[in-house]
């Protein structure tokens, strides 16, 4: 028995020591001046966006006739993750840029250099925190902010921006089934009714029957739509029969529903990853057309968090040289990378927005380009 407890005892004492191996006292340091500055750091910023946003909807929220309650628990308390995920990358460069010109200028990193500690070894504790921050940053931007999303952007939708609400109502395209194509020229949503109807059924790429209306209306669940004034078209090899319902009204079943004529621009930002790559999968089939904006968002979520590793060497290669001017010159240069970096972030969603480019690549094209320039200046740094 005595013999298992010193056993037991050794092997803790073994474990403790590998682990503290792992983390030198260096890079518990840095880590820790990272994590706490990164931290301060959004506290700060985040109070500055809610006074900034409070100064522009307060109009709005007076006339909404909300409560306080609900403004902090459905809208505040939801847009603050929603503005830390599209600021996450600017926090870390923020945060290493300010605390490392710190160290730099007390004269805490030569020293380091002079103990023949590589930039390499000096750079690990930087990724050790930019590879967590860009974890906890996936984690939200697929599954954490969107959840949070829905709410907010719920709440912004009813009482804030009505707007938000598009329809689909002219020359609508659907795949409702297999070989199954739905055609409206006109679907106006305030009474389901839509004209010139058009649904054709297709076998082998070639057309079997074509069935047109002056109108349909949606009747009852489920998916059951009355035609009025209808005709049939039957093609067989090559003859053609026709048969005309003229004043006739027929009920039948389409798979279409009256809310898929209707949108919210915003609705990408209140899915999940999963639910958003369903989505397009589904909108895809149906050949809906309105999948480009989605497909931006699910590459967006992917690149943005590892900015945030890229801006992290970028900035401490940047802050670790001692310079005369400092912290001040130090952040000015994050500044300006910073809107570099925020203009060809908007730059690459314009163009994946507007079909220039495929998405994946215009989304990707800011880290490529930053990638380059953390590796010249890493190359470049006071080693």
């Amino acid at each position: 028995m005595f013999g298992k407890i010193i056993f037991w005892k050794k092997l803790i004492e073994n474990y403790k020591t590998v682990k503290l191996l792992k983390l030198s006292i260096l890079d518990r340091y840095i880590l820790k001046k990272y994590i706490s500055t990164f931290l301060f750091a959004m506290l700060i910023l985040s109070l500055i966006a809610v006074v900034f946003d409070i100064s522009e909807r307060i109009e709005k929220f007076l006339n909404a006739k909300v409560t306080v309650w609900e403004i902090v628990t459905k809208y505040y308390l939801n847009f603050i993750p929603w503005i830390n995920s599209l600021l996450f990358p600017i926090y870390a460069l923020i945060t290493v840029i300010f605390f490392t010109s710190r160290m730099a200028s007390q004269t805490e990193i030569i020293p380091m250099f002079s103990s023949g500690i590589s930039y390499k070894r000096f750079l690990r504790p930087y990724i050790i925190a930019g590879l967590l921050f860009t974890f906890l940053h996936l984690l939200g931007n697929h599954f954490i902010v969107p959840r949070g999303n829905k709410i907010f952007r719920e709440f912004e939708n009813k009482y804030i921006r009505a707007s938000s609400y598009k329809a689909k109502d002219k020359n609508v395209h659907f795949f409702v089934g297999e070989g199954v194509k739905v055609y409206i020229a006109y679907f106006q949503t305030a009474d389901s009714l839509g004209r010139d109807f058009q649904i054709e059924q297709m076998k082998d790429s070639k057309i079997r029957s074509l069935l047109s209306a002056k109108t349909i209306r949606w009747k009852s669940n489920p998916h059951i739509w009355t035609i009025e004034d209808y005709e049939i078209r039957t093609f067989t090899d090559s003859t053609e029969s026709l048969q005309v319902y003229k004043g006739q009204k027929l009920d039948t079943s389409i798979n279409l529903n009256v809310s898929d004529f209707i949108y919210v621009t915003n609705q990408k930002d209140m899915m999940t990853t999963p639910q958003l790559i369903t989505f397009i999968n589904r909108e895809s089939e149906r050949g809906s057309g309105i999948t480009r904006l989605f497909e931006v968002e699910k590459h967006r979520r992917f690149a943005d968090p590892f900015t945030t590793l890229i801006l992290t060497i970028i900035g401490a290669s940047i802050a670790s040289r001692k310079v005369r001017g400092g912290l001040g010159l130090h952040l000015a240069v994050a500044m300006i990378l910073g809107v570099v970096f925020i203009f060809l972030s908007k730059l690459s969603l314009t163009f994946a927005n507007n079909e220039i480019m495929p998405p994946w690549i215009a989304i990707w094209i800011p880290n490529i380009i930053f990638a380059a320039v953390s590796y010249y200046l890493f190359r470049k740094a006071q080693k």
